[in-house]
């Protein structure tokens, strides 16, 4: 699960807290987690939208810290709490003796960047001819698992799968590096010591439980374990043993896979026989501001103004609520979001990567690709986007740093812009956009 992950412009630390607390005050109690949740599109690790500001903002101001005090001290310090939290002294052993810092992956977190391209250009790269045709093959392969899980968990078949070819090639590819040395790092590295620390903890807690050995943790640089990628706390808490060996193997047990991913999935909101994304063609004229994660209209109104199945056809009148979603602006791709979608964004806090994933699940459902949309649409550059970035701030809007992403912080400042100047609020940028901001009109 890439969900300490960061494929795209970290998001949460360009959110104001001071935009959180408005919509705190602004959204009934009950709706304020699911708002929260889609504002800030959305936290990678399955926490709150407070607790993910909260972090994000932490991490940011200390990209550029300085370690202070030996790893070594660090680590005796670590085994101490370790023991007094209940783990054993055999597990401790096992995971702690010889640890050495790598300062590799401290660079590595240090430096995450993601590379500018549009959906379109990102959704082309991840769902390839290759993951469809595995896809289906694991499906059918496996039909009895995928049935019997979404029979006891909800969850359908082609969206597990999605997950397991996205994050791993269905396991082909579960990163190379000692998770337990990663993830002693980070929590060693000033930036973020907090979480790892307790990412540390629970895999100390896997070993001593019996699902993983220490030298078998193998995985991704920032600690993630398994075919669809649990951070360590995810696993703990999460993992089933379907297969009923008496281990929790998300390694190498396809059964545990497929469960395990469900009942995470379930605990992140997943709402059963309901859908998650559904493409649509949208008509020329729309109240464009309206197309935001952050709005809610059943799919009766959108039905209402004009908004269309991908096929052409009427969507049904009822009331499901969902957002409209124009990840390239209105001559773009167009999506209807419902609630399971916000599960997506709590899986990762990339739009791309959720919109991919989601799109990915409904092909290997049998939905065709999506459309390309009504017109052409331009692909902007990392130099471009940060003079955007840069214009918007110089006439008074909150664009986040002026880093040549186009996150939520942007996407949030471009809008504001085009409602400023008249221009039609997709949230997606424009040459015309650009010229008025630089005119200064």
């Amino acid at each position: 699960m890439v969900s300490t992950c960061l494929t795209e412009a970290a998001l949460i630390p360009h959110l104001p807290s001071s935009k959180i607390t408005r919509h705190r005050q602004a959204i009934p109690m009950r709706k304020m987690a699911k708002k929260l949740a889609a504002i800030v599109l959305m936290l990678g690790c399955a926490i709150t939208a407070a607790e993910a500001a909260e972090q994000g903002q932490g991490a940011a101001a200390n990209a550029n810290c300085q370690n202070t005090g030996s790893f070594d001290r660090w680590l005796l310090g670590f085994r101490q709490e370790a023991a007094s939290n209940g783990i054993s002294h055999a597990t401790i052993a096992a995971a702690l003796d010889g640890m050495t810092m790598d300062p590799n992956i401290i660079a590595r977190d240090r430096r995450q960047s993601f590379f500018a391209q549009s959906f379109t250009s990102f959704a082309a790269k991840l769902i390839s001819a290759n993951r469809l045709q595995n896809g289906a093959a694991k499906l059918k392969q496996h039909r009895e698992l995928f049935a019997k899980v979404e029979q006891e968990y909800g969850v359908p078949g082609p969206v597990i799968a999605a997950f397991w070819a996205l994050e791993s090639d269905f396991g082909g590819d579960m990163g190379n590096l000692p998770v337990l040395r990663s993830l002693a790092t980070l929590a060693y590295d000033c930036r973020r010591p907090d979480m790892f620390r307790a990412e540390l903890m629970d895999a100390l807690r896997i070993v001593d439980r019996g699902d993983l050995r220490p030298a078998e943790m193998i995985g991704s640089w920032a600690g993630e374990l398994g075919q669809t990628q649990f951070l360590p706390s995810h696993y703990f808490k999460y993992a089933v043993d379907y297969d009923g060996d008496g281990r929790r193997n998300l390694l190498r047990s396809v059964p545990d896979v497929v469960a395990s991913t469900a009942n995470l999935l379930v605990s992140l909101g997943w709402q059963r026989g309901q859908p998650w994304l559904q493409e649509v063609h949208v008509p020329p004229n729309l109240p464009w501001e309206e197309a935001d994660l952050t709005i809610q209209h059943p799919r009766s109104k959108w039905a209402a103004q004009g908004v269309r199945a991908a096929d052409g056809k009427a969507l049904p009148s009822d009331t499901l609520p969902a957002s409209l979603v124009l990840p390239m602006g209105r001559f773009g791709p167009a999506f209807l979001a419902f609630d399971n979608f916000q599960v997506y964004l709590k899986w990762n806090q990339s739009l791309n990567y959720c919109l991919t994933a989601a799109h990915l699940a409904a092909r290997l459902g049998g939905a065709p690709p999506f459309g390309r949309g009504s017109g052409e649409v331009p692909e902007w550059s990392f130099q471009q986007l940060k003079e955007l970035q840069q214009l918007l701030a110089r006439r008074g809007f909150s664009a986040g740093e002026a880093d040549g992403k186009l996150g939520a912080a942007t996407r949030a400042g471009i809008k504001a812009a085009q409602m400023r100047f008249g221009l039609p609020a997709d949230s997606y940028p424009t040459q015309e956009l650009v010229e008025q901001l630089r005119s200064g009109r």
